[in-house]
């Protein structure tokens, strides 16, 4: 027999979106249950895997409240150094990287709330530490502990707010009455069916990056080989559920988020086992020059910082012969500290840039010395800067390069093989500005919201680094507030 559980507010996932919601819907009175697909020690979805959240601030004085207690050296640095990220330019980054896609009212919303809810976080908890040090982010601050910590601040904080976690418990279809209004979830648990009563249901429960045959279907052809670069329980049947009953979908179901891995790296990650998913992640590229099998370089390894173009990387790489790249540094990018991370990445190191070829196994060698050659000729005399896009470029080429062009002749030289690696999917449903899901037919689903990674209409073919951890708070806290309201009517 099934076990019944009844409740006001039901979340499925348990993700930094759904923790947001589950929280603001306690705040709110609501009593709230959390579904948690995963067992307890892989807990907390792809935010487990993740660094930080983008948000908007003024400068150095609005960061200082989200930290721990800082040096007075490191106060320093940071008056020194961070300047500010306003609403306008977090608006223009969406817009830009977005091909001006992104769903213009979603993305104000996202933009407005996102240091209030930063503000927010703080108070139920969370902690944020400076990382405004190294070159290869713009990211001033970032998660003390990494999203590992951040998850289990959530977690905490949703506990002690007296809410209730099932683990091992995956939703597996939606309830609603006669006139349509959803009323809770059928889940199945370490013990059986469970069948949940609820007012209100918010669904968060990822993408479906996890689900090799829905890549295929929805991403196309070989994006079903693809290593993943999080967790592997987000297979796609909250969207799937929620379609079945009418929900509509919306925004870009063709392209997803996906950045350039060790070609070592493993199918996936398990939240709990690596900190953060940047182990495996190579992200020093726009210091490289990056070739494929046949020797070409095939993007613009130095268009600007890296948080605005990592996440369409992978699907660069992914449509190389092989599926694979190289990314090619001088030593005097080993000089100055711009190769970060890689202390433990499969490399190849040679005095010739010949020799390198061979280790890597380019099949043109000739090819890639030609590539090598035109670039160094190309490359225009300028200041280096690490902390900036610094101008430097070498014109003439194609594609071009915009920043950060260092000509290589100083050995010896590395180079490091990738693949693209996939984090999550951009499509998911249609929902109103309070995240509540919209129906076929143009109206909402009363009773049920989606936030997170099903919430669609944000992101198209890419996204600023750190803008999906932070839709996921802040849609969540709107979510869960409203979700409170209508389950206590």
């Amino acid at each position: 027999m099934d076990q019944e559980i009844r409740t006001q507010v039901v979340v499925v996932g348990a993700g930094n979106a759904g923790l947001s919601a589950a929280v603001a819907a306690r705040q709110g009175g609501a009593d709230v249950v959390v579904l948690e697909k995963a067992p307890k020690e892989h807990r907390g979805g792809n935010s487990a895997l993740t660094v930080h959240m983008l948000f908007a601030y003024d400068g150095a004085e609005d960061l200082k409240p989200l930290l721990a207690d800082l040096s007075p050296e490191v106060l320093s640095r940071m008056n020194e150094r961070v300047y500010g990220y306003t609403k306008e330019q977090y608006y223009d980054n969406i817009m830009n990287v977005t091909e001006g896609q992104s769903e213009p009212e979603l993305a104000r919303i996202l933009v407005d709330r996102s240091y209030e809810t930063v503000q927010w976080m703080r108070g139920l908890g969370h902690l944020w530490a400076p990382t405004f040090d190294n070159p290869i982010s713009a990211n001033a601050v970032s998660f003390d502990g990494g999203g590992f910590e951040m998850s289990n601040r959530w977690f905490a904080a949703f506990e002690k707010l007296g809410g209730t976690v099932h683990y091992d418990t995956q939703a597996v279809d939606l309830f609603q009455d006669d006139k349509g209004k959803v009323t809770g979830v059928r889940a199945l648990g370490p013990h059986g069916f469970v069948n949940v009563h609820a007012n209100v249901v918010i669904m968060a429960a990822g993408s479906f990056e996890s689900n090799a045959e829905m890549r295929a279907r929805y991403l196309g052809p070989l994006w079903d080989t693809v290593k993943l670069r999080g967790t592997p329980f987000n297979t796609g049947e909250g969207l799937q559920m929620a379609m079945n009953i009418g929900a509509l979908p919306n925004g870009s179901w063709s392209s997803c988020h996906s950045s350039p891995q060790d070609a070592n790296r493993p199918a996936f990650d398990y939240p709990g086992e690596n900190k953060t998913g940047d182990f495996w992640s190579r992200y020093s590229y726009p210091y490289s020059v990056m070739v494929n099998h046949n020797g070409k370089r095939f993007v613009d390894e130095g268009e600007t910082w890296r948080g605005l173009t990592y996440a369409k990387m992978g699907r660069a790489i992914l449509a190389q012969p092989r599926g694979q790249a190289f990314q090619i540094f001088d030593a005097k990018h080993r000089e100055l500290d711009v190769i970060r991370g890689y202390d433990k990445a499969e490399g190849f190191k040679s005095d010739t840039l010949e020799g390198l070829a061979e280790q890597l196994g380019i099949q043109d060698i000739p090819a890639f010395m030609a590539t090598m050659h035109e670039y160094n000729n190309a490359v225009q005399p300028g200041e280096f800067g690490a902390f900036r896009p610094d101008g430097v470029s070498a014109v003439g080429i194609e594609p071009p390069r915009r920043n950060w062009a260092l000509k290589f002749d100083k050995p010896p030289f590395e180079g490091f093989p990738v693949v693209c690696g996939m984090t999550f999917c951009y499509g998911g449903l249609k929902t109103t500005t309070t995240c509540q899901v919209t129906h076929t037919m143009d109206r909402p689903i009363p009773g049920l919201y989606a936030v997170g990674e099903m919430l669609g209409g944000l992101w198209h073919w890419n996204y600023p680094s750190g803008g999906g951890m932070m839709a996921g708070a802040v849609f969540g806290r709107i979510a869960g507030t409203h979700a409170a309201v209508e389950a206590l009517a």
